[in-house]
């Protein structure tokens, strides 16, 4: 159970991470409710995500597949949209579709195809999110730059799928003005693409930016952002190790 102390700061995270969002927003000139804040879980016990949910952050993200279950099962009770936003091996689709309300990793042709057709066989529609590998980091996943615009039409025959926009996570190396330039490309990527998109496809959501550097993301045009441990710093390693 969450000590007093671990409740409050958890809060107190919560409302300087929102604050922050909200500031960002502005100097880009767009209202704090135009951006999403994702709380990510990754790291946290399901009560800690649980007390997350209870404070209003209705957004929350995991990256495996298996603790995506996990914690969803455990807050079967609350109303949470999440967030798959790791990479999803074809294997976990099924599964995995059952709890999520948006998958950021729409990293391969071959996976949206799969995943398009485990959607037909559920007779639902899936929004999806394009992964673009944008700093080239041979560790990540996605579709590099130049090749999204082929692979679109494409995409847009998979009819249960509707992709609602990007995602990418900035280069590991180069601190937050690199961050930055990553976000533009992504950006501009999104812009030049909106140009002539094939029917069926919208790209109004930008999923970019993490605890260190989800402001500069914002200010690049971000419409979602992917927190994690900006939310659980100062808790006992005995939670945040959960």
């Amino acid at each position: 159970m969450l000590s007093d102390r671990d409740l409050r700061q958890l809060r107190e995270n919560l409302s300087r991470v929102r604050d922050q969002v909200a500031a960002a927003a502005q100097r880009s000139g767009r209202s704090p409710s135009d951006v999403r804040l994702i709380g990510v879980t990754k790291y946290v016990s399901v009560e800690i995500a649980r007390e997350l949910a209870a404070a209003g952050l209705a957004d929350l993200g995991e990256s495996r597949p298996q603790e995506l279950w996990r914690k969803a099962e455990g807050l079967a009770d609350l109303p949470v949209r999440w967030h798959m936003i790791g990479h999803l091996q074809r294997n976990k689709i099924r599964r995995s579709l059952t709890a999520i309300s948006l998958l950021h990793s729409g990293d391969s042709l071959r996976l949206l195809e799969a995943l398009d057709e485990e959607c037909a066989a559920q007779q639902r529609r899936q929004d999806v999110l394009i992964e673009v590998n944008v700093s080239g980091d041979a560790t990540k996943h996605g579709f590099p730059p130049n090749e999204v615009a082929a692979a679109l039409p494409r995409i847009a025959e998979l009819k249960n799928l509707q992709v609602v926009g990007l995602m990418t996570m900035a280069a590991l190396e180069g601190g937050p003005e690199r961050a930055r330039r990553d976000f533009a490309t992504l950006r501009e990527l999104r812009d030049r693409l909106r140009s002539d998109l094939p029917a069926g496809i919208d790209l109004r959501e930008l999923s970019m930016g993490m605890s260190d550097d989800f402001e500069q993301a914002i200010e690049e045009g971000a419409t979602m952002v992917r927190v994690g441990s900006a939310l659980f710093e100062g808790l006992s390693d005995s939670e945040w190790h959960a």
